[in-house]
């Protein structure tokens, strides 16, 4: 049986910490994909970000949430915008 989904407060440490580390990968993994198709302006905000993210990973556990979910909901929705191996729209 498939779970529900869960908010980040509702989410145990390792979950809140797994879950800001699989979307860093995935916009480190889109930046490396962008940089190829010469969209430098895409690679750099998604590198940035996947940055930002990882270096709350670790502080997701006890500090701020709503800054841990405003931080993940960028991620995903810069991640959204790239479908297809190209971005949607330019992101500045």
């Amino acid at each position: 049986m498939r779970e529900s989904a869960k908010t980040l407060d509702a989410m145990t440490l390792r979950e809140r910490s797994d879950l800001m580390t699989s979307v860093a990968n995935a916009l480190e993994a889109t930046a490396e994909k962008a940089q190829q198709i010469g969209n430098d302006r895409f690679a750099a905000n998604s590198i940035s970000l996947a940055r930002i993210i990882s270096g709350c990973a670790g502080d997701v556990v006890t500090s701020n949430l709503p800054a841990a979910e405003l931080l993940l909901q960028h991620g995903i929705a810069l991640l959204a915008l790239f479908r297809d191996g190209r971005p949607r729209s330019t992101v500045h």
